[in-house]
This record gives C-alpha cells, sequence and structure tokens, in this order.
C-alpha cells in the first residue's frame, strides 16, 4: 500500500495519479481521499498530477492516538509535499480540508504553493460567538458529538442524507452513494472522528486568511446545511485577497458527488489558468 511517514511516525496512505504539475487533494470529514476519485481522474487525465492521501485516523491512513488539532494536520500536509516532491502545488480543500490549506499556508509561509482552491470549506470560522454570530451554536456540535458516542451507524444513516441533499424529492445522488458514505465514515477511528469534529468547529481561521496570497478559488452550495454558506465562504471571499467565489444554487454540502461535473469543469479552468 503507498503510503508515506510524517515526522512523528504516522503512516498516512497515498494516492498519486499522473504526471504533470501536482495538485494536492485534502478530503473532508468523516470520509477519504476516495471522495476525490472522480476529479482526481480528470486532474490526472488533463495531463497534471493529482495526490490524494487519507487524513490521519480515516481510510487507511494509521489511527494515532493524538494529532487531529488543525498545527499537525497541516504539517502532515507539508510532509506529504516534501515526500511526494509537489513543489509549486495547487491545494484543493473539501470542507474540514479547506481548513488545513489555510492553515498550512500560514504556518509554511516559505511555501511553494501556486493556488488554492476551497469547496464547500468551513473557512474561516464555524462556531457562533460574540464576535462570530452567524456561527453555528455549540449545543448542535454537541449533539453531533452525542450521536456518534451512541451510535455511529445510526448517526451516518441521518447525516449523510443531509450532507448530499437527499429527501423525498430531491435525489442529487443514489441511494447507494450515501450508504457508500456512512461505509467510508466507519473506517475512521472513533477518537479521529470527534477530534476532527472539534477541531473544525471551534478552530478560528481568521487570523490565517491574510497568508493565504494565491489565487484562490471558492466554491460552495447555497443550500449547504452543515457547512452554511453565510458563515464560511462568504466571509472567506472577504479575508482572502483576490478569492473569486462561485455558489452553486440550491447545491448542499457535499458537491463532489451532487455536482462532481460541475466541480470539474470549474477545478480544470481554474488550474488551466494559472
Amino acid at each position: 500500500m503507498p503510503t508515506i511517514t510524517t515526522r512523528d511516525g504516522v503512516d498516512l496512505y497515498v494516492k498519486d495519479w499522473g504526471t504533470g504539475r501536482p495538485v494536492v487533494l485534502l478530503h473532508g470529514w468523516p470520509l477519504s481521499a476516495d471522495t476525490f476519485d472522480h476529479l482526481a481522474a480528470a486532474i490526472a487525465g488533463a495531463g497534471m498530477r493529482a495526490i490524494a492521501y487519507d487524513r490521519r485516523g480515516f481510510g487507511r491512513s494509521a489511527q494515532p492516538w493524538g494529532g487531529y488539532d488543525y498545527d499537525t494536520l497541516a504539517t502532515d500536509l507539508a510532509d506529504v509535499i516534501e515526500a511526494t516532491g509537489a513543489r509549486g502545488a495547487t491545494l484543493v480543500g473539501f470542507s474540514m480540508g479547506g481548513g488545513e490549506v489555510v492553515r498550512y499556508l500560514s504556518r509554511f509561509p516559505d511555501n511553494t504553493v501556486r493556488q488554492a482552491v476551497l469547496i464547500g470549506s468551513v473557512v474561516p470560522y464555524m462556531l457562533q460567538t460574540p464576535d462570530n454570530p452567524k456561527g453555528v451554536p455549540q449545543a448542535t456540535f454537541d449533539q453531533i458529538a452525542e450521536g456518534i458516542l451512541a451510535d455511529r451507524p445510526k448517526f451516518w444513516a441521518g447525516f449523510f442524507p443531509q450532507f448530499y441533499g437527499t429527501g423525498l424529492l430531491s435525489h442529487p445522488v443514489s441511494d447507494e452513494v450515501v450508504a457508500w458514505s456512512a461505509q467510508v465514515a466507519m473506517q475512521g477511528s472513533l477518537k479521529a472522528t470527534l477530534g476532527c469534529a472539534t477541531a473544525f468547529s471551534t478552530t478560528d481561521f481568521r487570523p490565517d486568511l491574510k497568508a493565504v496570497k494565491v489565487p484562490t478559488l471558492i466554491i460552495h452550495g447555497t443550500a449547504d446545511v452543515i457547512v452554511p454558506i453565510d458563515v464560511s465562504s462568504r466571509e472567506a471571499v472577504k479575508g482572502i485577497a483576490g478569492s473569486v467565489l462561485k455558489e452553486y444554487e440550491g447545491g448542499p454540502h457535499g458537491l463532489l458527488g451532487s455536482h462532481q461535473d460541475q466541480v470539474r469543469d470549474d477545478v480544470l479552468a481554474f488550474l488551466r489558468s494559472a
């Protein structure tokens, strides 16, 4: 199994497809690099190199007890870039992965990143506080943790229909995609699942935004109930100089499934603009 070992000894599963300029893909919570397969195949087919890896604690990567904070996760990204020789990369972060992109650019100012893409990203700050009134109340995140601890399979069965926006009248993805996502989520360790939920719900990336000095494409669904657009991407575009926000009208959180062709076309066009 292709892996790289981080500086603190954690083995991360890495997919490395194609040749050419590198594009590093960071998946969302609580999934794996497989959620990028459609986009990664298109990137490789367009003459570029798609590198996607399972975050520590998820998918086929090792499941250490600690390291589920954004400073450590950004350092993992630095180690992946170093091990794969991905200098001059474009970083693409979905959902939780958007936080890793921004924290990496802030934590490693001597980086060689060429572009950034944030899809349904948690940036800049999810938690409701007096200075972030549009945020999600702490009670909501507490309920998520309680549901995961009580019955994780049952929790995912209710979570992923909301993630993809499926219901009685709306079927942007098949039932099989919803079921597969729940299976992938169960591959993650309980400790990683809870630890990363705490990280993406409480980390304030507002101070990091000024460190994003590369062309940045932001994509978000207007009907996202997992990461509401008002508290995330509509704020991020204000704080990232020169960024562009593409709003997918009526789009849910799981755009890599529900709008995979539109995401592919928009990301490829942005990559080619560099």
